[in-house]
């Protein structure tokens, strides 16, 4: 992994928060939405630092059009998750932090493609 790589740094960050928020689910016996976040939530990290292995700048691309795939899916259940207040608890921490994944995320597809 190359040192002070952001995007690496903070999808690791969050994909750790998510398992500790997965956690909380569990104790309160939600299951069904829990699984849908974790999965899509730890998935922006996977793709990102699968993008890194890339064998061409296709499918460097390709990664990280998926990343940013995972983070919308994840941003929606964070918001349903919020509005329901199925379990009571204030999602903004997670939701400003999958919209901040979303812009470097963007930002790297934009510079990707123009180059």
């Amino acid at each position: 992994m190359k040192e002070n790589n952001t995007i690496l740094e903070k999808t690791f960050q969050f994909s750790l928060d998510v398992v500790k928020f997965y956690m909380i689910h569990l104790e309160n016996k939600e299951y069904v939405l829990a699984k849908q976040f974790l999965r899509s939530g730890t998935s922006v990290g996977a793709m990102s630092e699968e993008a890194q292995g890339a064998h061409s700048k296709k499918d460097f691309i390709a990664k990280f059009e998926i990343a940013c795939k995972e983070a919308r899916e994840t941003l929606y259940w964070f918001r349903i998750l919020n509005e329901s207040q199925l379990i009571k608890y204030d999602y903004t921490n997670y939701i400003n932090q999958i919209k901040e994944l979303l812009r470097i995320i963007t930002s790297i597809l934009n510079s990707s493609k123009d180059s």
